[in-house]
């Protein structure tokens, strides 16, 4: 029998996958970083339909997000964090375990991008060094130290957002490659310690993505840039940010339950690992 007669037919075999996406993190809370516009915001909506609670959390203003999870049923709550600071992220873990009681996943997305000057690398001012430093590798140590204690009773999945900058080498932005290699080795170390808690923490190391970002970074110098990265893919399309949501639900649920320590490329097959 085949296998639309067993299900009536494919619009009945969509929303069985629905279904079972939507169940997929149910009861879980889970916490997305520079979740106020981008790849941020469609990892939080990703983990909000798929049952999850989350907190979204970025130095800007978050309204938006959640006003677009509720709007889809799903349930969000917002507040501004600075990563760099650890006060302000222990104030955010305070707040999501007053709300929720609990905490599953940490998805530490937040970084400094698409406001960084490229150029050579003797170039780089040191303010501007020490600044992408500071959200993007500190910011991830200092969430970790916030977020990863209460994940410690039931488990957890830390999912680290690296770069195809780190695992290939972006040239003429080397404080941002710097930072995003320094991720992978913070995932590796940090895996090594939290496994006999039955807390994973893994990296995802996307391509160049169409997002607002994206383009104010390259600004004037898009089209060849993305030219330039698509041609070495093997998937020639620039990434959308609905690529790489499956990924993070793959992470963040007990599916990849024994994987952890890893850094999966979504680059369209730039870096074959």
């Amino acid at each position: 029998m085949a296998l639309t007669d067993d299900f009536g037919g494919w619009g009945r075999v969509k929303t069985w996958r629905m279904k079972m996406a939507q169940s997929e993190l149910s009861g879980r809370v889970a916490v997305v970083t520079g979740a106020a516009r981008g790849l941020g915001r469609a990892y939080a909506q990703g983990l909000a339909k798929a049952g999850a609670s989350v907190v979204v959390l970025d130095v800007s203003d978050c309204g938006d997000t959640v006003r677009d999870i509720e709007a889809n049923g799903g349930q969000a709550f917002g507040r501004q964090c600075d990563v760099g600071d650890m006060a302000s992220c222990r104030a955010a873990a305070e707040d999501t375990l007053a709300r929720f009681g609990r905490l599953d996943v940490l998805v530490n997305n937040a970084a400094l991008f698409a406001t960084l000057k490229s150029g050579r690398f003797d170039t780089i001012a040191e303010e501007d060094w020490e600044a992408c430093l500071r959200v993007n590798v500190t910011g991830v140590w200092n969430c970790c130290r916030a977020f990863v204690p209460p994940m410690r009773e039931r488990g957890g999945s830390v999912i680290n957002i690296s770069s195809l900058a780190a695992t290939y080498g972006l040239p003429n932005a080397l404080h941002y490659t710097t930072s995003k290699a320094a991720v992978i080795g913070l995932t590796r170390g940090l895996a090594r310690e939290l496994g006999r808690f039955n807390i994973r923490v893994n990296a995802v190391a996307p391509a160049t993505v169409e997002t607002e970002g994206m383009s104010q970074f390259f600004s004037e110098k898009k089209e060849d840039a993305v030219k330039a990265i698509v041609s070495g893919q093997s998937i020639r399309r620039v990434l959308t940010t609905d690529d790489l949501v499956g990924t993070i639900l793959y992470l963040a649920s007990d599916a990849s339950s024994m994987v952890t320590g890893q850094t999966i490329a979504v680059d369209g097959g730039t870096v074959l690992l």
